[in-house]
Formats: structure tokens, C-alpha cells, sequence
């Protein structure tokens, strides 16, 4: 089934690139395949996790097979409560991103519809690999599609933009590509359950086996200072490859952390517990006081990523259920909030053409129902209790202040909580500048209100942020035992970890 969820858009991708030859490549046609073939695979991840066994804490559904058997390279397949919530949300930014390239995109719309569905193949790869290889296989995939999407259809300075997103990315790549050769030759296997059973063989170097791994993450998530390249990426790249970007991208960083650092170099993960936590907290303050600065609409969403996901970061190194539960589960809002974020600011600049919040002001009078949507959005974003942001942040913050690994937590927990503070200022100033006060802008009377289509991607969004909100247990229930078990394991390699 795993297989199948994870090749299934290559059919969307085949159908597609038969219709050119048949001569039945009109618009429709293209666009009709993708979004078939997208809410399909969604429909497919829903069945999984329909059958999912939330009290195994082990991987499920494992396809095991192997691939090239000279150096124990195995086709390795699995969910767990680790993976399971990401590959939904996958599915789900995958379909309403191709959803909201309906009207956005004007050129080249077959190329761009096949790289948007090997993209999709790609991440969900990165979430169901469980061998080293086929893993790194899967997270330079993704690299491909997202680089061409920046530089072909990407704004003004999209080359720049593109280049600088897959240097960064793959410089830190080369690091976890050493470090993932050493433990494969090490233990003459790249199964990721063999080399945490068989730890003990690299445990001498799993500080620097951390760093090449914890290095490409850190570029991934952005963790500063290694953020530089997410502003320009974001703010260059079309509607959809922001969403996508924003929704799923940026969580194989955070996903990678616990994936593979935690239970691979558990020592490592407490004794460098204190400096990311440092280092997210940092990104958490810096990205709220520039976002607060930007005049660029889009740029200012940007730069929220980088506050939002220091506290994804700062949960899962609390090293505690509380902390690592509420940071898979941050990862999720900022997924949907953020993602639902740079819609909004797509929907506007696709009758504008201007992100700068100067422009607009007053928008709410020719546009009420999509500013009312905006506001739910952008209160999930900031934290609001009763919205989904609201409960990861909580979460986190409980496990910080709970934190063994952290001392004193509390130092840690009160610097964090200025982020939520923050976050007030930055969105609501944004809110305040574009939505609201007089309608003196001329090109601002011709705006019209949300159609159908964007109605229909906004109230997607908005399920997620009032259903987690108001009834997270759902999905707490998921992943509560996989991630006591990681902590388990953990704690049977190094002393100072809380239940």
C-alpha cells in the first residue's frame, strides 16, 4: 500500500505526458489530471490511516524487499506515528497547491503539472523510507522539481532564488551523505531499525555523524543561522510552490531530527539539546522582529516560518512526550497556517501584482467574506486558543518547561513564549495595513471578492485549523505511542531523558 501511495502520481504524470501525442493537451485536460490524480493519492492516504493501529508503536504497513544486496542497501518501506500525520499532510497541500495554480499559472502548464506530481512522489517518499539510501534517494528528488518550479515560473529574481535554495540544500546534503556512508559501512546495512538496534557500533563518533545529519535538517527546517536562503525561495517561488514549500518541504527538516538523530545518536541529541534550543529560540525572536520590518506582504509570511518552526525545534529537544508530541504537531498547523497564508497573499497578488502592503488598505470593504477567512487564518497563525496554533504552541511550551535536557527550562520556556507575543505584533500589523482603515487606492476598488475555487481551498484550511483547535486528541492519539517508544529507546542509551 506504501508503494502504491507513493507512486500512485506517477500515473497522474504518465497520463499527462500522453496527451501531447494524442493531441488532447488542452488546458482542462492537463489541469483535470492533476488534480484527479492528487485527490486520488489524498483519498489513498485517508484509507491508511483509516487502517492505521494507533497503540503499535512500531512501523506498520513495512513493504521489505532487497535492492542491491552487495552493500545492504534493502527497499524499505513503513509508517509509523512519526511519519503518519506527515504524509497526510502531504496529500493535502499537494492537492489544494495544484488546486490554486488553476488560474495562476499561464505558461508551460504540462511541464509544470508533471513536476508538481513528482514532487509530490518525492516527499512522500522522504516520509515512508526507512533505508538510509533509498531515503537520500528521495530527499535529492525533491530538490529537481521544487528548483525548476523557483526558476521557471518564479518572480523577478527567480534564477537567483532557485540557485541559492538548491546550493544550500545540497551543500548540506553532501555532509549527511558522508555520515550515512560511514554508518552503512559500519554495520554493513542501511535499515534504520537495524542501525538503531546496532547503534553501539558508531557510538564513538555520533557527535559528528549528528552533525552531518543535524547540518542538512538545519538547513532544511530553517534553523538560524542557516536561514538565509528561505526568504528569497519563498518570495520568488510561484502561489503553489510557497504552499508546498512552506507546508511540506520545510517538515522533512523537522521530521529528519526526529527520525533519524534521536534514536540514532542519542547521547549526541542530549548534549547538543541546549544549542539548538539556544538556536531556536533565536529564530523564533529574529524571525518575528524582521517579519515585523518587511514591506512585502509575502516576505513577511516568509520570515513567520522561520518563528514558527524555532518552536516546532525547541519541542522536539525538550526531549520529553510533551515537547516531541507537540512538535510534530506544530509542524502540522504551520503547514496548514502558513500554507493557508501564502494562498491569501497569492489570491491578492493574482489581481494586483504587488505584494507590498502599502498598495493596498481597505480591502475589506470590496472583499468581506475572503478578510473574514484571512482573519481566522491569520489568528491560527498567532495562536489563538479555540484554533490550531494555539495547541501546538501550548504543547511545546509545557514540554520545555518540563525539559531534563534544558536547564533551567524555564529561562528557555519564558524567551520562547516572547515569540508568541510577537507573532500578535507582526500578523495583526499586516492585517491591520491590507485589510483595513480607508479604500483610497483606485486599483483596489476593482478587487473582487473569492470565487468558488478559492472558497473551496480557504474552507479546506479552515477544517484543519478549528478541528485541531477545538479536538486535537485525534491526532495526539496517532502519535502518542511511537513517540514513547523513541523516548524509551533513547532513554536506554543515555540517562537524562523524561518520560
Amino acid at each position: 500500500m506504501l508503494t502504491f501511495l507513493t507512486f500512485f502520481p506517477l500515473l497522474g504524470v504518465l497520463a499527462l505526458l500522453l496527451l501531447k501525442p494524442l493531441k488532447k493537451d488542452s488546458d482542462n485536460a492537463i489541469k483535470g489530471i492533476a488534480i484527479g490524480t492528487s485527490a486520488l493519492t489524498f483519498l489513498i492516504s485517508v484509507a491508511l490511516l483509516l487502517q492505521f493501529n494507533t497503540s503499535d508503536p512500531a512501523l506498520q504497513f513495512v513493504q521489505q524487499a532487497s535492492w542491491i544486496p552487495t552493500w545492504g542497501i534493502q527497499y524499505y518501506m513503513g509508517v509509523d506515528g512519526i511519519s503518519i500525520l506527515m504524509v497526510l499532510l502531504t496529500t493535502i497541500i499537494s492537492l489544494l497547491a495544484i488546486i490554486a495554480s488553476w488560474s495562476a499559472i499561464k505558461e508551460q502548464k504540462l511541464m509544470y503539472y508533471v513536476l508538481m506530481l513528482l514532487l509530490q512522489v518525492g516527499m512522500m517518499g522522504v516520509f515512508l523510507a526507512q533505508d538510509l539510501f533509498l531515503f537520500y534517494i528521495f530527499w535529492e528528488f525533491t530538490l529537481i522539481p521544487m528548483y525548476f518550479m523557483i526558476g521557471i515560473w518564479g518572480g523577478q529574481r527567480r534564477v537567483y532564488a532557485a540557485i541559492k535554495f538548491f546550493l544550500y540544500t545540497m551543500a548540506g546534503s553532501l555532509l549527511m551523505l558522508l555520515a550515512i556512508l560511514y554508518m552503512g559501512i559500519t554495520n554493513e546495512t542501511f535499515a534504520v531499525p537495524d542501525l538503531i538496534n546496532g547503534r553501539e557500533a558508531f557510538a564513538n563518533v555520533q557527535t559528528w555523524l549528528f552533525l552531518g545529519f543535524g547540518i542538512a535538517f538545519a538547513i532544511k527546517v530553517p534553523i538560524f543561522p542557516f536561514h538565509s536562503w528561505l526568504p528569497d525561495a519563498h518570495t520568488e517561488a510561484p502561489t503553489a510552490g510557497s504552499v508546498i514549500l512552506a507546508g511540506v518541504l520545510l517538515k522533512m527538516g523537522t521530521y529528519g531530527f526526529i527520525r533519524f538523530n534521536l534514536p540514532l545518536f542519542p547521547q549526541a541529541s542530549v548534549d547538543f539539546a541546549p544549542l539548538i534550543a539556544v538556536l531556536a529560540i533565536i529564530g523564533i525572536i529574529y524571525g518575528a522582529m524582521v517579519a515585523f520590518a518587511q514591506k512585502d506582504a509575502k516576505k513577511l509570511v516568509a520570515y513567520s516560518s522561520i518563528s514558527h518552526l524555532g518552536f516546532v525545534m525547541l519541542g522536539i529537544f525538550a526531549l520529553n512526550s510533551a515537547g516531541v508530541q507537540g512538535g510534530i504537531l506544530q509542524g502540522f498547523n504551520h503547514g496548514i497556517s502558513s500554507g493557508a497564508l501564502f494562498f491569501i497573499v497569492g489570491v491578492l497578488y493574482e489581481q494586483r501584482h504587488t505584494r507590498m502592503m502599502k498598495d493596498y488598505g481597505g480591502v475589506w470593504r470590496i472583499m468581506p467574506i475572503f478578510t473574514a477567512l484571512t482573519l481566522i487564518v491569520v489568528l491560527s497563525s498567532m495562536g489563538l486558543p479555540g484554533l490550531n496554533g494555539f495547541v501546538g504552541e501550548f504543547s511545546i511550551l509545557l514540554g520545555s518547561m518540563g525539559a531534563v535536557s534544558l536547564s533551567p527550562a524555564w529561562v528557555y520556556t519564558a524567551f520562547a513564549t516572547t515569540g508568541v507575543i510577537l507573532a500578535a505584533v507582526y500578523l495583526l500589523w499586516m492585517f491591520q495595513r491590507v485589510f483595513m482603515g480607508p479604500l483610497e487606492n483606485e486599483e483596489n476598488k476593482k478587487l473582487r471578492d473569492i470565487n468558488r475555487r478559492e472558497l473551496f481551498i480557504m474552507l479546506a484550511f479552515l477544517v484543519f485549523i478549528f478541528w485541531i483547535g477545538i479536538y486535537p486528541s485525534p491526532y495526539f492519539n496517532v502519535m502518542q505511542s511511537t513517540v514513547t517508544g523513541l523516548l524509551d529507546n533513547m532513554s536506554q542509551a543515555v540517562v537524562l531523558i523524561a518520560p
